[in-house]
């Protein structure tokens, strides 16, 4: 397998967000726009329309380049993929379990906008098969809504929801390159990264935004996240977890590229270790910052107290197994996003009271990631992603660990229809139920059949 994966490098390499318009009810027509960090910004025209900054907006940065931008579409198509991983297994047996996976993802995607209304569709069901394990052979779904609707002139409505099942997180239709860097103040953590199981995960959110004056916004959201894993007996210190919460906002830009804001936030983050539900809310009041450079970089901080109470465990219905806890936290974080023609950049830093993950308890969490695409030539790039998550769960800090996880991936575009690909990914994790042989490296390639058709035409 990796002399294939060094071979089909070589060939490789030698093959050739929501739409807001203040018209001041003047015109029935919107003024044109083009997209910015975080969704359309408006032209000159239309200035008065407010962003809404990264901490408040709940939306992961895009890593398209800008020369890759689109609306109004309809796509599809076919990915075939192996894949070569030394460790399907980490921390599940006493010597690493190599394995040779075969996958096939048909996808459709509907890219729609209207003069109120943008909507994102993507369904990606997916088939994976192993060559020496076949009990872990896998039907996947990927599954994404995002729909944003302008009521008025000054208020709009966003609901976003994502299903994936799959058994490896790594195995996906991008390849763990899609690079998900958000700089929101809430998001699912997703940084525990279990051997070969089946995993059911929902995300979601509903969210809206009303700019009452010229450089005023306010805006309210809810939140929620599902995890289940439906064979406990297949991930060992590990445990279903759900998080739901809600959150205000204020913001003031005091000057085109200057926003301030702050952020009331409640969350309440619930794991299910055995006969035992563990709860613990959380009330945070943070202060924002956010700077737009230009029209496509954005630079964004926050920061400020948070409080949280986990209750006590209990075992059945009676007695408590593990003390409660509540104490006073910082929170803080900083991202940035720049999106160019040919280069796309995300980073992200937080320190935030989380949902666990999966462990048995909601944890204190320090997370960073950045992802970078770089178009090499006119059909040629390259992406590398990275990530370090550090966990200490609230009652006992002892069972909480880190993990640390980067990838590298090549892209060619063979025609107008073929995209081939190729990547490497390496994880680490020090985590008590990973004692047993925690890394994994994993070599793919991929190849895919994609067409478009335009809507309306």
């Amino acid at each position: 397998m990796r002399v294939f994966a060094t071979f089909f490098l070589g060939a490789l390499l030698l093959a050739g967000v929501p739409a807001w318009s203040q018209d001041g009810g003047q015109s029935a027509t919107p003024a044109p726009a083009v997209a910015g960090p975080m969704g359309d910004i408006p032209a000159k025209d239309d200035a008065g329309r407010m962003l809404t900054p990264p901490p408040v907006s709940g939306q992961t940065y895009p890593l398209s380049l800008t020369s890759e931008e689109r609306a109004n579409y309809l796509r599809g198509g076919v990915t075939f993929n192996t894949a070569y991983s030394d460790n399907v297994l980490p921390g599940a047996s006493a010597t690493p379990v190599s394995d040779i996976s075969y996958s096939v993802w048909p996808t459709i995607a509907l890219d729609e906008t209207t003069s109120r209304a943008h909507t994102v569709l993507t369904y990606a069901p997916g088939f994976t098969f192993y060559q020496r394990n076949s009990v872990f052979n896998e039907a996947d779904q990927n599954l994404s809504l995002a729909f944003d609707y302008r009521l008025s002139p000054h208020v709009t409505v966003s609901l976003h929801d994502s299903f994936q099942k799959s058994s490896d997180i790594f195995n996906q239709p991008e390849q763990g390159l899609a690079g998900a860097v958000s700089g929101s103040t809430v998001g699912a953590n997703d940084s525990v990264i279990a051997p070969l199981a089946d995993r059911l995960n929902n995300t979601g959110s509903a969210g809206i935004t009303y700019q009452f004056s010229a450089d005023s916004m306010i805006g309210a959201s809810g939140t929620f996240s599902n995890l289940h894993y439906p064979d406990p007996a297949e991930v060992p210190g590990l445990y279903d977890a759900a998080a739901r919460g809600g959150s205000a906002f204020y913001s003031f830009r005091i000057s085109q590229q200057h926003y301030f804001g702050v952020i009331y936030q409640y969350q309440e983050l619930l794991s299910y270790p055995a006969a035992t539900t563990n709860q613990t809310q959380t009330n945070g009041a943070f202060l924002f910052y956010t700077f737009y450079p230009s029209i496509r970089f954005s630079f964004s901080l926050f920061g400020g107290p948070q409080y949280y109470s986990e209750g006590p465990q209990y075992t059945g219905a009676t007695s408590p197994s593990l003390p409660g806890s509540r104490a006073w936290s910082p929170a803080a974080g900083a991202s940035l996003s720049w999106q160019a023609q040919h280069t796309s950049v995300a980073v992200s830093y937080s320190h935030v009271v989380s949902s666990g993950g999966g462990l048995i308890g909601a944890v204190e969490l320090d997370s960073a990631t950045a992802s970078l695409r770089q178009q090499i030539t006119r059909r040629f790039s390259a992406a590398l992603t990275g990530g370090y998550a550090n966990n200490g769960v609230l009652s006992v800090a002892s069972l909480g660990g880190h993990s640390i996880s980067g990838s590298a991936g090549l892209q060619r575009q063979v025609g107008e229809h073929v995209k081939l690909q190729a990547g490497y990914t390496r994880l680490h994790q020090d985590y008590s139920f990973f004692a047993a042989d925690p890394d994994t490296n994993r070599e793919w390639v991929s190849i895919t059949y994609q067409f478009s058709r335009p809507l309306g035409r």
